[in-house]
């Protein structure tokens, strides 16, 4: 079984679908590995590393997902028209691609995947079950991003984080308030707490009060908060009715006044970010503060956020970043790397180094979008 690793063309996209770790366990379970020429670059990972390993290099795209039976992506492939390299007419048919396809924000590509007669696996439809926890993309790629969110945030801010005293003063800590208690969430409390700020937090579903409060945060939280009916199954926020949502804007509102650095976090799959900080809570921050939009290509959790960059609204300065874990490759590649191999080690007869696919699988039947040119997933049909 061969399987192509191309490097990725999307803008802002740094990241590859391997390290030189995961091609040695996939060619130790006899797989063939190609990986297109400059593929790890974005990560600090060379040719010569990969090809160490075992990997053949190959000197374009076309030729390295030439004869793949499987194809491991980071973004979705550039169809007609998008760029250079049109990625997805060049896969041979029946082969099978897996990547991040984000398929609720790209619904005209599904039809196209279906066309071309290939098997598409999307990573961020991943269950929230325990035993794909080590397959789970959006977890492992949203802990970097929280913690990176805070490193731009306390970049931006003009004042120090820790208290410190000396000679001359006292300097009070910066006070940091997150919004989205998930796991990006979390990783941002721990990394501002690391810095010496004072932190809170709030989110909708009760179970996080005691995660948030176990790292030193403050949950800040209605007197008569929400009920289990805030989260979903699969342990996602869910969106909540118009008296609570007017009831806790009040509480934000107030809580936004006093503080330093904002990280926005809050999603829910297949919809729009939902909206958390709009134009009069802005303009009551205090000059000199930041918001960090982590929600901002979802659409913003901050009606003045703008995609990729950054808004000054009466010195309240609004970062919409992309692509936070591209910002730090060397590190989120190997875990995206980690999470495509236990997802195909799941499907792999060792001893054949052939697929075996068990298709009532529930990974597999919440992750699978296309297959045999038609769409399966009951979210698109």
């Amino acid at each position: 079984m061969k399987i192509a690793i191309p490097k990725e063309r999307r803008p802002y996209e740094t990241r590859a679908a391997a390290s030189p770790d995961s091609v040695k366990k996939f060619i130790a379970l006899g797989v063939q590995i190609t990986v297109e020429a400059g593929t790890g670059d974005g990560a600090f990972i060379s040719d010569d590393a990969y090809a160490s390993m075992g990997a053949t290099i190959a000197v374009d795209y076309q030729s390295a997902v030439k004869d793949a039976d499987v194809v491991l992506k980071v973004r979705r492939p550039l169809t007609s028209g998008e760029g250079d390299v049109d990625e997805l007419t060049a896969l041979p048919k029946g082969s099978i691609l897996v990547g991040i396809m984000l398929p609720h924000k790209n619904i005209a590509d599904i039809k196209l995947y279906a066309e071309a007669g290939i098997t598409v696996f999307s990573m961020d439809l991943m269950p929230r079950i325990t035993r794909a926890q080590t397959l789970d993309v959006l977890s492992s790629q949203s802990n970097l991003a929280g913690y990176r969110a805070v490193i731009d945030g306390a970049a931006c801010y003009a004042g120090a984080f820790p208290m410190m005293m000396t000679a001359a003063g006292t300097i009070a800590p910066a006070r940091v308030f997150v919004m989205g208690a998930g796991v990006a969430g979390l990783q941002a409390i721990a990394t501002a707490r690391r810095m010496g700020a004072i932190v809170s937090a709030i989110d909708v579903r009760p179970v996080t009060r005691e995660q948030v409060e176990s790292l030193g945060a403050t949950f800040v939280a209605l007197p008569e908060f929400a009920t289990e009916a805030s989260e979903t199954a699969g342990g996602y926020a869910r969106e909540m009715g118009e008296d609570f949502q007017r009831r806790q804007a009040a509480l934000v509102h107030e809580t936004l006044r006093k503080q330093d650095l904002v990280i926005c976090t809050a999603l829910i799959p297949g919809r729009p970010a939902p909206t958390l900080i709009n134009d009069d809570m802005v303009r009551d921050m205090k000059p000199g503060s930041v918001i960090v939009d982590m929600a901002v290509e979802a659409g913003g959790n901050c009606t003045l956020s703008k995609e990729g960059e950054v808004v000054d609204v009466n010195g309240v300065k609004i970062l919409g970043p992309i692509n936070l874990p591209g910002q730090i490759a060397a590190d989120s590649t190997p875990l995206y790397a980690r999470n495509l191999y236990n997802f195909f080690e799941l499907m792999i007869d060792g001893e054949k180094g052939e697929l075996n696919i068990d298709w009532e699988d529930e990974i597999v039947t919440e992750t699978l979008i296309t297959r045999d040119g038609a769409v399966v997933h009951p979210d698109f049909i």
